[in-house]
């Protein structure tokens, strides 16, 4: 069972902070570690190992939903870009991530990936810190909204 296994099971029970919504396709959360910003991911549910093992029409959908999340990040943000990536790696689950990039990024990492950042000096997610930028992604997201987790509402 990957890490993305397990995130997307806690998701379900209602036993993870970082909920942002529970979309068609599965759920937008953010990153543990908040090297930029608003860094968020989108999990499939059901879990996939790769894009390629959904048929057209989940891929289509879970594409959508990145990219709705995308659009969210952006006018929320105030970044001028998302960048979005897809690996599978290290963890093989499929899951997407969306990493809003900002005018103020300093010099050389301003256009390097987003990969080299040093994730281990990130500031930890705080839900208290978090939380006006959670209410504005569901607002934003609101009529793509499904039913969250136990214990965690959508709204």
């Amino acid at each position: 069972m990957t890490a993305i296994h397990r995130r997307v099971e806690a998701l379900r029970e209602g036993r993870d902070p970082t909920l942002i919504g529970r979309l068609s396709s599965g759920w937008a959360v953010f990153g543990e570690r908040q090297f930029l910003r608003g860094y968020c991911l989108l999990l499939p549910d059901p879990v996939v190992p790769h894009l390629n093992d959904f048929d057209s029409l989940a891929r289509a959908q879970f594409l959508a939903d990145m990219a709705a999340l995308g659009d969210a990040l952006l006018a929320e943000t105030g970044a001028l870009r998302i960048n979005y990536a897809m690996f599978g790696n290290m963890e093989p689950a499929l899951h997407a991530h969306l990493v809003p990039r900002y005018a103020d990024e300093k010099a050389p990492l301003d256009v390097a990936h987003p990969w080299a950042y040093d994730w281990a000096v990130a500031p930890a997610f705080d839900p208290v810190t978090f939380e006006t930028l959670r209410a504005a992604l569901r607002r934003r997201l609101s009529p793509l909204l499904r039913s969250a987790g136990a214990g965690l509402s959508s709204t």
